[in-house]
């Protein structure tokens, strides 16, 4: 495609985009408005979103839907539903796919919160609501640059697919995970996952880190907080624990990459389960977790034998018993090389709709992409966010849902 006819095709694009934007605003804030959180954090699951984000999908004249659901006994009507949609492109051999994820996490503290978090707010050209970035946006973008394509009778130069998935917040087991299983992505296809990016759009993820979530139990001896000499205080070798651990992990594993950012190895102690509910009882039990996101040059079993090491001076000094287990463990794939076509498609396209240049860069883990990279698929993360997933207050800016969508639409066009 020439580049003065691609500068035409873009002078349309963004006309037509300002003329749906609205009604794809109209439709994210519905779908905000039902609550999508996994049943592993207390939630009913994605059933009833998925349900309206199809109807929306029919209602724009999207013929090849697809619902793939996964049983879960846990969620609301048994099961963990993922959309598939499909615009069929000149070279019908390959895809292109556009993938962003329907659940979310909760809502945190709601006196933090200005607003309701699933009562979607409009102010000052933002959406405000929990998952309104993470991932509404993408969501939106996505039904846009459909849109978009369909209004203006442009044909994709290969299929343009659209996944919506469940469960990317806890793991992906229930989602991308069992269609990677089911082979919907081919040898050949290529994807933009659009859940990381930066406020202008010029970072396009390429790496992630290993991750490893473990948990640590703890178990001393209870008994009463007057006579603590009678029991072994789970809670306080507990908080030594934690405390060696984070300095132990961070000396032994700190060597830096400037690809990724932040560019080293980080172990965050994060979530601390109740051990007594009374002042005046000695813990028997402490219970604490670590979210680790470890530089693909380490290996996790070194990084695992270093933390047995460490719970069995423990165990040898204080008297307790240590349990390590692995909640989730993710040993990241290879990088999409710089050269791939994907990436240099998007670079072109950032740099044709926005003057963008774009930057290659590696981040902590835990998108729907490196699944698709471990399955031999070149994808790339990349979207315009101002970081507030998983905040209160979370937003995201409806100029970026056109500003990508636009992008979008190019990148199909050219790649």
């Amino acid at each position: 495609m020439s580049g003065y006819l691609v500068k035409e095709i873009l002078e349309h694009v963004r006309m037509i985009s300002w003329e749906l934007l609205d009604d794809v605003v109209e439709a994210i804030i519905e779908i905000l408005r039902i609550p999508a959180i996994s049943p592993s954090a207390g939630g009913r699951g994605e059933l009833k979103r998925a349900e309206r984000l199809q109807s929306i999908l029919s209602g724009f004249g999207i013929e090849r839907v697809r619902r793939v659901d996964v049983p879960d006994e846990r969620a609301e009507g048994g099961i963990r539903p993922n959309i598939i949609a499909i615009l069929e492109g000149e070279d019908p051999s390959k895809t292109l796919w556009l993938v962003a994820h329907m659940d979310t996490v909760p809502e945190g503290d709601m006196r933090l919160w200005e607003t309701d978090p699933f009562e979607p707010v409009i102010r000052d050209g933002r959406i405000y609501a929990r998952g309104a970035e993470d991932n509404g946006q993408a969501i939106a973008s996505m039904l846009l640059v459909a849109r978009i394509l369909m209004e203006l009778g442009l044909r994709p130069r290969v299929n343009l697919g659209l996944v919506f998935v469940s469960d990317e917040e806890a793991g992906n087991k229930y989602g991308l995970e069992q269609l990677v299983r089911m082979e919907i992505f081919r040898k050949g296809d290529e994807a933009v996952v659009l859940d990381y990016g930066s406020p202008d759009g010029s970072e396009m993820e390429i790496a992630e880190k290993h991750m490893l979530w473990l948990k640590f139990t703890v178990r001393g001896v209870q008994a009463h907080a007057a006579f603590p000499h009678h029991g072994i205080n789970a809670h306080r070798i507990g908080a030594r624990l934690l405390l060696t651990l984070d300095e132990v992990l961070h000396e032994r594993f700190h060597e830096h990459d400037e690809l990724y950012i932040p560019p080293t190895s980080t172990f965050e102690p994060t979530k601390k389960e109740q051990n007594v509910e009374n002042v005046n009882t000695i813990p028997g039990i402490d219970v604490f977790y670590f979210d680790c996101r470890i530089l693909p040059k380490y290996s996790l079993d070194d990084v695992l034998s270093t933390i047995r090491e460490v719970c069995g001076r423990f165990e040898s000094i204080y008297g307790v018993r240590i349990e390590v287990k692995e909640v989730f463990r993710w040993d990241s794939p290879p990088p999409t090389p710089p050269s791939a076509n994907i990436v240099k498609k998007l670079l072109e396209a950032l740099k044709i709709s926005r003057g963008v240049d774009a930057k290659l860069i590696g981040i902590g883990g835990g998108t729907c992409a490196a699944l698709l990279r471990a399955q031999g698929i070149s994808a790339v993360v990349w979207s315009t966010l101002d970081g507030m997933a998983h905040k209160p207050n979370e937003y995201c800016k409806i100029e970026n849902i056109r500003k990508d969508a636009e992008t979008l639409a190019i990148l199909s066009l050219i790649i």
